[in-house]
């Protein structure tokens, strides 16, 4: 008998990934693969979107005519301010610029100059100026520097719903897509902002719907369940907020840490905003309040040169455990020694000699100055809300000397780890069922693990 499955494509910007989970969301079949960039008009490496699509629609009919299995549905989860222009024929006008192509200054000057005061404009739509990271000012520039190009887009698709509409035919908005640091959405409106009519933008926008939403239809013979996609980070919170009661904090880690409230309930102040904060959307279009620091980015920098001042191999501080005579020894009088070159910082640090003697002092010192800024970040998303439950997952989820310092500094919230290597792809899966998810489904699918906090010497 075929096992009943549903499928959810996870497309990352290096790897591309599929899998297949069964009804108790367990997964039985993966595949990746990673494809070359091709340049943009402007010789800027971009997503060879011929090449993926060919990819999905492969890939999904050998699935559909395996005997092992009985596809019952499909989702899509991908990274967000990415847009595809199609023109009135359902054809990609333009490539799907990188958001980290950079773009003339000029055309973000003139924009906050419409649209600001800048900060304002951030506390609005929870967006940064961040040029083409935030997706809606792509639209701006096309409009104001290519207008031939843009004159012919009959929609504009966020990335995850293009992917559907590979699939459907049909062209949708979502919200998850619109919230993730765009620049459209108005969070107090609950509506596009100001700016998006007034530049007449909204009439290329599709009808937006819930991220729950399927479409039931016939493909290639056989009826479906297709999902209309989701934003990657939404979706990899969607598995905690639909299992949990409590409200809690998720902070996801690695090249960034992101500390994420899904509880949110107040708008953006100026001081957040100030503080690096921005808005994600939950899939019932609700605010999830985010602080980020680049954390992960930070970390590699520094432990690179520990490891070569120190003289051990690169990969030396992955063996390091937590020490706690180390820790109190370091602690008693404790001062700033290192100087980050991806994290803005307040404190003025001299240069200084390191005063140890071995790596592991050292890197208790860098873990000290670095789980400092992530409690600061963590209390910055967290706000005034009354949360005591705290998640970690990613890459820094299982190092020993940051979980321990972290529940040490935050003793007042419960710290639980959890092994969500599928994270965004499994929330993709839960979106679109009608399945209810009960506390012990972390407990099960995540690995969640529980941390004491140290005992105050």
């Amino acid at each position: 008998m075929k096992k009943k499955v549903t499928a959810v494509f996870d497309i990352g910007k290096t790897n591309k990934k599929f899998f297949l989970f069964d009804e108790d969301f367990q997964e039985v079949y993966r595949e990746y693969v990673a494809f070359d960039a091709i340049e943009d008009e402007d010789g800027h490496p971009t997503e060879n979107l011929e090449v993926l699509q060919n990819w999905l629609k492969t890939l999904f009919h050998r699935i559909l005519e395996a005997e092992e299995f009985d596809v019952k549905a499909i989702n899509f989860s991908s990274y967000g301010a990415s847009f595809v222009h199609l023109d009135e024929n359902g054809n990609a006008l333009t490539p799907l610029y990188n958001y980290t192509k950079p773009i003339s200054e000029e055309v973000i000057t003139s924009f906050y100059k419409k649209y600001g005061p800048e900060l304002e404009f951030t506390r609005a739509t929870g967006s940064s100026k961040e040029g083409l990271l935030n997706s809606g000012i792509q639209l701006y520039w096309l409009k104001h520097t290519k207008p031939e190009i843009f004159g012919k887009i009959k929609y504009s698709l966020h990335l995850p719903q293009y992917l559907s509409y590979i699939f459907t035919g049909i062209p949708l908005s979502e919200y998850t897509s619109i919230g993730c640091h765009t620049a459209l959405w108005d969070y107090s409106k609950k509506d596009y902002h100001t700016w998006v009519y007034k530049e007449e933008i909204h009439k290329i926008l599709p009808p937006i719907v819930s991220t729950e939403t399927s479409i039931n239809m016939n493909y290639n013979g056989k009826r479906i369940k297709i999902g209309v996609g989701i934003h990657d980070s939404s979706s990899a919170l969607l598995p905690y907020a639909r299992s949990l009661q409590e409200p809690f904090i998720l902070v996801s880690t690695g090249t960034w840490s992101i500390a994420l409230n899904p509880f949110t309930t107040s708008e953006l102040s100026t001081e957040e905003v100030a503080d690096n904060c921005i808005n994600y959307m939950r899939i019932n279009g609700k605010a999830v309040k985010a602080s980020r620091l680049f954390l992960g980015n930070e970390y590699k920098i520094q432990v690179k040169k520990l490891s070569e001042y120190y003289q051990v191999a690169e990969d030396y501080h992955k063996a390091v455990q937590f020490n706690e005579d180390t820790y109190y020894e370091i602690t008693k009088d404790f001062e700033n020694l290192f100087t980050w070159e991806s994290i803005a910082n307040d404190l003025l640090v001299e240069n200084k000699t390191l005063p140890y003697e071995t790596f592991e002092h050292a890197y208790h010192h860098l873990m000290i100055e670095l789980v400092m800024l992530q409690v600061k970040s963590i209390e910055t998303a967290k706000g005034k809300d009354a949360i005591y439950k705290l998640y970690v997952d990613g890459g820094f989820s299982d190092n020993d000397v940051y979980i321990k310092l972290l529940s040490h500094y935050l003793r007042n919230m419960e710290l639980r780890t959890t092994n969500a290597s599928l994270g965004s792809a499994l929330g993709a899966a839960i979106s679109i069922s009608d399945t209810k998810l009960n506390s012990k489904f972390l407990k099960k699918n995540y690995s969640l693990k529980k941390h004491v906090p140290l005992i105050v010497k």
